[in-house]
Order: C-alpha cells, then structure tokens, then sequence
C-alpha cells in the first residue's frame, strides 16, 4: 500500500480536528448557560443540581469540524433522585424534570426558544450552535439484607433509563490511553481518537447522507471492538479498521454499550446498514494504493474520492524532487540534453 501516512495524518489535523479555539468557544458558551440554568431553577424554588458535566463527542475529545458550523455540546445536569419529587410527593416523571429545565433555560431574548426533546432540553444559537442538555437522576439503592449501597444514573428519556454518559467518557479516554502509545493526557492526540475523527467525517462528508448514517457513538465503539491488529501508520490503520468495520456491518449491526449490559444499536439498523454499504462503495477507491504503479497523484486523487474533498489533490509529492532527481540524473551523466 503507497505511503500516505503524512498526508492523512494532516488532513485530520488541520480539517478534521476541532481547532482549540472553537472548542473554547463552544465551552464558554455551555458555562453561560450553565449559569442561566442555576440562575432559573433557584429563582422557581426548583431543585438544586448536584452537577453539570459535558460528556460525549466534546469530552471525548472526537468533535469535528462541520461545514455548516451546525456544532452542539452535551451538557449533563445531574439531581439526587430524592430531589425530584412529583405533586402528589411521588417521583417526578422524566418528562416534568425535561419541562422543570426547560423552564429555568427559557429567556424570551432567544431567537430560537429552547425545545424539549426526547432525551434533553435543546438551547439554540444564532450562530449555529446548539447546546442539549440531558437531565439526569443520581439513585442510591440499599440491600435490604447487606444494608450495602450502590448507586447509578438515570436518564430523563420517555421513561427513566439507567445511563451513565460519564462512565462512557472515561471508557474512550482509557481506550485511548491504553492502546495508544502517542496518546496525551488530554485524550486530544492518541490514533485511536484520531481515527475516529476521520470515520466521523467520512460519515458526513456528503450532506445527503446526514441523518442517514451511524452517528459518532456507534462509530466510535465500532473503531473500538475492531481495533486489534491495526499498523502504525494512520492511513494503513484508517484503512484496516474502516474494512473491518464494513466486514463487521456485513453480517451484525447489533454494537454493544461500552459500560452497559445492554445494545447502542440492535440487528437489522438501518443506519449500520447505511453505513456498511457506504464503506463497501467508498473503500473500493483507495483500491489504487495497492497497485505497483500508484503515483503520488494517483494516491491523492483516491483519498479525495474517499473523503469527498479536494484537499489531497493540493498536497505536494513529498518524494517530488527526489523522483525528479532519479529521472533526470541518469540522462545528465549520459551526456544527453533534456527540455522542459
């Protein structure tokens, strides 16, 4: 397989990974709303959170760049289960803790009003940023006979789901950490993350594909359980692990939860589905790297193709003046005179 290690690796880089700089945007806007969140419960006597956290594709650090700036930040607030008491001194439904928040966030100055969905409270931006926040339950069960108390999470879905977003956060951050020898302490470089990145954005590089395709969990605990036996170089490991995947896709959809006895997705999704065949027709352009007379140009054109970007076609061949050299170098000795 042609050598393109250097040119995928800055392609995630420089157009894949979220520039620090937006990722601090993005943050000082979720403590804003933070703040209007605790600001809003404790001025309708509502409960006190125990904690706000960001969770998914922010703080696992897998967040890309998006062509139309359409970002969002999941940030967790979490109640102690006790708290949240319904009208009649029951427990309060998930969709009353949804509203409760919903209320504290809402400000008549949005453009956009908040919105209650299924499994958060969406506060929107006019820039095209969106925050969801999920509302969460901290239960405390104790042994009736052991007197022993374990806890877990609840999320605030159609009903109340065990769920535990950092749980999930720290299984990829260990992942990373574990199987990645270039990984940092931040979980911002690591090729494990990293090629989730550029599954992602394979995954929405083409705008009629959205809504269609696996979504960055399922991809990531995808690159996870296919991880084995992958090489040191970004393209190869790209590559391999984009295979497998397929592979994988071809004959179960069904991906298990990283940190729950339970499914992300379960036989016959059609969004799995989606994406094998996706991967089955793309993959077939990066055939070329492994024909002996694969050029620069030829390598670059096919990583285009895959990516559906120009970007490749615009990297210099790095073994350009070398090639020149070993053309042109023979003929010279020979005493033979060349044209432009």
């Amino acid at each position: 397989m042609r050598d393109c290690h250097l040119q995928v690796a800055k392609y995630q880089r420089e157009e894949v990974r979220l520039p620090n700089e937006a990722r601090k945007d993005i943050f000082a806007r979720a403590k804003t709303n933070r703040k209007r969140l605790k600001d809003g419960l404790a001025a309708n006597e509502d409960p006190t959170p125990i904690g706000q956290r960001t969770q998914g594709s922010y703080a696992m650090r897998t967040m890309i760049v998006e062509k139309d700036e359409d970002y969002d930040i999941d940030d967790g607030v979490y109640f102690k289960k006790d708290d949240l008491v319904g009208p009649k001194g029951g427990d309060m439904t998930p969709l009353a803790a949804r509203d409760m928040v919903w209320d504290a966030l809402y400000d008549k100055r949005f453009t956009i009003p908040p919105e209650v969905l299924k499994n958060c409270v969406r506060v929107y931006y006019n820039e095209g940023y969106h925050i969801d926040v999920p509302v969460y339950r901290h239960v405390i069960v104790k042994d009736a006979w052991t007197g022993k108390e374990t806890d877990h999470y609840e999320l605030a879905s159609s009903n109340w789901k065990r769920s535990d977003a950092l749980a999930v956060t720290s299984w990829f951050q260990g992942f990373n950490k574990e199987r990645c020898a270039n990984a940092s302490k931040d979980g911002d470089k690591g090729q494990f993350v990293e090629v989730v990145r550029l599954l992602k954005a394979f995954a929405r590089s083409r705008t009629s594909w959205k809504g269609k395709i696996s979504n960055g969990f399922v991809i990531s605990k995808l690159v996870a359980d296919l991880w084995a036996g992958v090489a040191d170089r970004d393209d190869k490991t790209l590559r391999n692990v984009a295979k497998a995947i397929r592979d994988k896709l071809s004959w179960s959809q069904a991906v298990k939860h990283p940190v729950l006895d339970e499914n992300i997705i379960e036989e016959g999704n059609a969004k799995a589905k989606f994406l094998h065949d996706r991967l089955d027709e793309k993959l077939k352009h990066l055939d070329v790297l492994d024909e002996g007379d694969c050029d620069h140009e030829k390598a670059m054109s096919a990583w285009d193709n895959f990516f559906n970007t120009d970007w490749f076609s615009q990297q210099p061949d790095p073994d350009g003046a070398k090639s020149l050299t070993q053309k042109v170098g023979p003929a010279i000795k020979r005493g033979e005179t060349r044209y432009a």
